[in-house]
């Protein structure tokens, strides 16, 4: 009884597990480049109609995330720096574009309309777009707000993780993984360090019922 106990209980974890894959790995090619995705500015895009002549800067992020929008004094998040990174990707020719893939709070903090007035707020000068389903997240892996994945001119991974090494303050990164990343990449120089862990709020996905 106690095994078979033990059966169902596993059972019905793995029934509430959301199905999703591994991380990317470096040297894939980006999943679902042609779906569309609605964005806050009204216009459906896609990676491939967003990318630049070097490539595509995608983060996936969120409207209420700590290490997304700050929390007081304690930290600043790395919202601050995303208009920064997009200035510097298209002055590389690499688009940008922040996916958001919080379905389970698509009723409520990360709705769309929420979606549209913290973009507004924050002066995000790149599309913000919602994964519906978190289908995109699922794809690529996905675990975190903010969770990076720069991809090649041919759409191939080619690097994955995290913006810097200070979520707290800008002034006090020491490591600044994305800026060295995108450089290179434009550059057309292989990427020293291509994989990051990524650290940040749980994507936060409708479970598997």
């Amino acid at each position: 009884m106690k095994s078979l106990f033990l059966t169902l209980a596993g059972a019905l974890l793995l029934a509430g597990t959301p199905l999703f894959a591994q991380e990317q790995a470096i040297g894939e090619k980006a999943p679902m480049s042609s779906a569309q995705l609605m964005g806050v500015d009204g216009k459906s895009h896609s990676l491939l109609s967003l990318k630049g002549e070097n490539g595509l800067l995608v983060i996936f992020s969120c409207n209420t995330c700590p290490f997304v929008v700050g929390n007081g004094t304690k930290t600043e998040g790395w919202e601050g720096r995303y208009n920064g990174l997009a200035e510097l990707a298209k002055s590389l020719n690499i688009g940008m574009v922040l996916v958001n893939s919080n379905e389970a709070k698509r009723k409520g903090d990360d709705s769309f309309l929420a979606m549209k007035r913290h973009a507004a707020e924050a002066g995000y000068t790149m599309p913000y777009v919602v994964d519906e389903g978190s289908k995109l997240a699922n794809a690529c892996g996905a675990r975190t707000t903010p969770h990076v994945f720069l991809y090649d001119k041919n759409m191939v991974l080619a690097y994955r993780g995290s913006i810097d090494d200070n979520v707290n303050r800008a002034e006090d990164v020491e490591e600044n993984h994305l800026i060295k990343a995108l450089t290179r990449m434009a550059e057309g120089k292989k990427i020293k360090t291509q994989e990051t862990k990524a650290v940040g709020c749980s994507i936060k996905r409708i479970l598997a019922q």
